[in-house]
């Protein structure tokens, strides 16, 4: 099988050209793809410099082995439909890549450099400092070696072990409740610095090398030594390779880079904006890191792996339950609305044995108050966020349990459907609301499904992610709701009870008498699940007749916790018979 068969549409090196299209296969279509791109392979993106690489190595990769790497390098281009399962199964898992962590200290270009060594936009890149938080994730190509790429928020100071809080700050204002929870939430922006730094912390530790960014036209600054110093002192056994960043012009950029022999390390120049010398940056990172390959990966680990987004308006507990899922502090929580930024995808294992992929996204406000706010990063974290619901398969709605439903609430609902994803209902801060009794759920769940009515199939689970209670519920409603998204029903089962429903009332007629009629339904694909009804008129059939059916398939055969589409064709009878009498014409021909 060809390379250039796995991939619909452009060149993966992002240029106009068609060359990397269905049509032509073949590695030299690729060198001369990429020729006419770039002048330089070095210039090249992650995932094409890959692909660039296996299509000269014809004496050390075979066909298949050249089409498995085309495959993972395109990864970051396209989405999962676009590529081929076969090439999927020979992914190495996340946790079995080596880890290189980039640090530095704020607005060095880190997040910059993420994408362009990744080879895509996932990190929130805005010229301010601060924009990164949490640690995020990317796998990155280089040559014959994968590796798991990790970027972290900027280090104001070295960062110290121990947990970060707000018992230490003293509080002195006065003015009653609403004063003294305003100097609570000032109290956590002023230890937010310090946990990203834990954050960073963390990473550095998991890592077997570490990117240590700096900023090559700024020069070396004090917060600069301060952090090598650190890591030459704790992280000796770990390979550090320093980045002077921003050094894209041909005159200067040297000179910028020599600035740095001062802190210890061999410099390197490099510019994540114009892609200078992340080359060179690459070889370094992967000089010391094992080559993966395709034997090392065991067949069990094979599998699909579900993703679930955890999305919600800002401030309802969703990175709290996060953590609480994962059992690890992955997410920073703050009590200051907008504290997550990027989607941090993490896994757990469910109690089925399978892994699934959970999307901790920035709270979503409604877009006359992100624009009213003026915030680019807050655009940009929005954006991530929608982008997190189109590539989940279940979407967990956090509710505030003393907000109750709000129209903000009621939009998300509304997009959960529009993209067919299974929906898990999260009430979160349960143990907030005053006199609950064993009909609380029961007045609450009527609330919810007179406000939210496009998610009355939704299950809805109550917790409280500070204390931990009812969190796992979350994932097993979300196990569930990924079962029944991916289930397919025969087609006999799913005539007679299509027929069923009609028997039981029939489709009105209209005024000229005309009645529509149903000649057959089939199951035509899942995720979600989705109907075909060929009928004699699909005009025949109004919205609430349609409605009427989709209840009744709900009641009758499940898919609860997902949407299911229903296409109803026109197949008039006139045709049907032509068919046939052609199909009868041709066999008395054969038997002629």
């Amino acid at each position: 099988m060809a390379a250039a068969s796995l991939v619909r549409g452009s060149c993966v090196a992002s240029c106009s050209s068609t060359c990397f299209s269905p049509s032509k296969s073949g590695s030299s279509q690729w060198v001369v793809c990429f020729t006419q791109c770039h002048a330089s392979k070095r210039r090249l993106s992650a995932p094409a410099q890959r692909i660039y690489q296996y299509a000269q190595i014809d004496k050390l990769s075979s066909e298949r082995e050249l089409w498995m790497h085309a495959s993972r390098s395109v990864e970051s281009y396209f989405p999962e439909e676009d590529r081929d399962p076969v090439a999927q199964e020979y992914l190495v898992p996340d946790h079995l890549l080596p880890k290189v962590a980039i640090v530095g200290r704020p607005n060095v270009g880190k997040s910059a450099l993420f994408n362009r060594l990744v080879g895509g936009d996932l990190a929130i890149v805005n010229d301010e400092p601060g924009v990164t938080r949490d640690r995020l994730y990317a796998r990155g190509f280089w040559g014959l070696t994968e590796f798991m790429l990790v970027d972290t928020g900027g280090l104001l100071s070295v960062p110290k072990s121990g947990n970060v809080g707000v018992d230490g700050i003293a509080i002195t204002r006065g003015g009653g409740q609403d004063a003294l929870s305003a100097a609570v939430k000032e109290a956590h922006m002023a230890g937010l610095p310090a946990m990203i730094e834990r954050q960073a912390a963390v990473a550095i530790e998991d890592a077997k090398t570490v990117i240590f960014v700096v900023d090559g036209q700024a020069g070396v600054t004090s917060a600069d030594k301060d952090i090598a110093n650190w890591l030459r002192k704790n992280h000796s056994n770990k390979k550090i390779i320093l980045a002077v960043n921003k050094c894209e012009s041909p005159t200067k950029g040297f000179q910028q880079a020599i600035e740095f022999w001062s802190l210890g390390f061999e410099p390197m120049g490099v510019s994540a904006i114009s892609g200078t010398g992340t080359g060179d940056l690459l070889d370094a990172v992967c000089l010391g890191l094992e080559s993966s390959k395709v034997e090392d990966v065991s067949s069990e680990d094979d599998t699909r792996v579900p993703s679930i987004a955890i999305i919600g308006k800002p401030n309802v507990g969703k990175s709290s339950i996060l953590n609480a899922l994962v059992g690890e502090e992955r997410s920073i929580v703050s009590p200051v609305s907008g504290t997550t930024r990027d989607a941090i995808d993490s896994e757990v294992t469910g109690p089925d044995g399978q892994v699934y992929r959970l999307i901790d996204t920035a709270g979503i406000r409604r877009r006359t108050a992100v624009a009213a706010g003026g915030s680019k990063t807050e655009e940009l974290s929005v954006n991530r966020a929608f982008r997190a619901i189109r590539r989940a398969d279940v979407v967990a709605l956090v509710i505030d349990a003393m907000a109750c439903i709000t129209e903000q609430d009621w939009k998300l609902s509304e997009r959960i459907v529009k993209e067919g994803k299974g929906c898990v209902i999260v009430v979160n801060k349960w143990d907030t609301v005053p006199d609950k009794d064993h009909k609380s759920t029961v007045h609450y769940e009527q609330d919810v499904r007179e406000k939210l009515r496009g998610l009355e199939w939704a299950p809805i689970v109550y917790t409280s992610a500070i204390d931990g209670k009812r969190v796992t519920k979350i994932l097993d409603a979300a196990i569930e709701v990924e079962k029944e998204r991916s289930r397919r029903l025969t087609t006999a089962i799913l005539n007679q009870v299509v027929h069923e429903a009609m028997a039981l009332n029939p489709p009105p007629r209209t005024r000229g008498g005309k009645k529509g009629r149903l000649y057959y339904c089939t199951q035509a694909a899942v995720r979600p699940p989705t109907f075909v009804f060929f009928v004699n008129e699909a005009q025949l059939f109004p919205d609430v007749y349609r409605r009427y059916m989709e209840k009744q398939l709900r009641s009758n055969v499940g898919y609860r916790g997902t949407p299911i589409r229903l296409l109803w064709r026109s197949k008039k009878k006139s045709d049907k018979d032509s068919k046939e009498s052609s199909s009868k014409e041709a066999l008395a021909e054969t038997s002629v």
